[in-house]
């Protein structure tokens, strides 16, 4: 009986670590795609040019995607100021001040937020938000700030759900204690509760931050696309990946290897946030 015990573990040992093997193998074949088709293009246009130029005109094999990369972060970063603090204020509504009857109907509703596909999203941000934008600023109402509200609501579902669970992994002894000591529900909430759960917060924050960087097709239909360095949040803007997917369909040779050299830029942007936040919640148990 123990050596079918045992050799039942050591076959399930052996599926999880092929499973763990096959999910490192993706990423390193992902990231030797990206890099061996991707860096000699960037090396033949020249890095600086490629990463600083602010012309994007493939007919005269001009590479310069710097207006992408200010794009991308206006938008994030808009996302960011949008979806963050609404997604948190909300799962602490859902922890501690929302009645047993109004969760059983918000909580599928969040789940449900979540599993809308973008180019919904974007139908939404074409029919609705474009033109509210356009009838208060009298502008064409495609540009940053319409991209930055609708990404701001993507990435909703996602910061609610990790904080959410931060939130009721918190021992309700601190909530207790700091009721006790006199503080208010509020305080108690924001000034105790909220620190403690910080570490998970931060992760439902990575995360979101990563769906509003590597979203597509909702950007494309509502940013404006248009490969110029920004002047307000009412601009049009492109994205790096809404810069990829409107030419790779048709893309040849330096064309192709600067817009794989594109996603390795995004690759790499993406790493370097996740591993600020790594750093960050490192200071943060420290």
């Amino acid at each position: 009986m123990r050596t079918t015990l045992k050799i039942r573990e050591r076959g399930m040992q052996a599926v999880f670590l092929l499973c763990a093997c096959f999910s490192v193998a993706a990423v390193l074949l992902i990231c030797l795609f990206l890099f061996t088709n991707g860096i000699p293009a960037m090396r033949e246009i020249g890095v600086l040019n490629f990463l600083t130029g602010m012309e994007w005109r493939p007919s005269k094999d001009v590479y310069g995607i710097f207006p992408m990369i200010v794009g991308s972060l206006y938008v994030t970063a808009g996302a960011i100021l949008v979806g963050v603090p609404v997604g948190i204020l909300t799962s602490v509504f859902l922890v501690k001040y929302c009645p047993k009857k109004l969760y059983v109907l918000l909580k599928p509703a969040i789940h449900l937020l979540a599993g809308i596909p973008s180019i919904i999203y974007g139908f939404f941000g074409l029919m609705v938000l474009v033109p509210a934008i356009q009838r208060l600023f009298g502008t064409s109402g495609k540009g940053i700030l319409t991209a930055s509200l609708l990404l701001g609501m993507m990435i909703l579902p996602t910061v609610i759900n990790t904080s959410e669970s931060a939130l009721r992994a918190v021992p309700t002894s601190y909530y207790e204690g700091a009721l006790a000591l006199g503080a208010t529900r509020e305080q108690s909430m924001m000034r105790v509760m909220l620190p403690a759960a910080g570490g998970g917060i931060l992760s439902g924050v990575v995360l979101g931050i990563g769906r509003a960087v590597g979203e597509t097709m909702a950007v494309v239909m509502i940013a404006g696309n248009q490969a110029i360095l920004p002047e307000s949040v009412l601009s049009g803007t492109r994205t790096l990946t809404a810069n990829i997917v409107l030419e790779m369909a048709y893309a040849a040779q330096l064309h192709r290897g600067a817009l794989i050299a594109t996603a390795v830029v995004l690759f790499i942007f993406i790493l370097l946030i996740n591993l600020s936040f790594s750093a960050m919640k490192r200071g943060r148990r420290v």
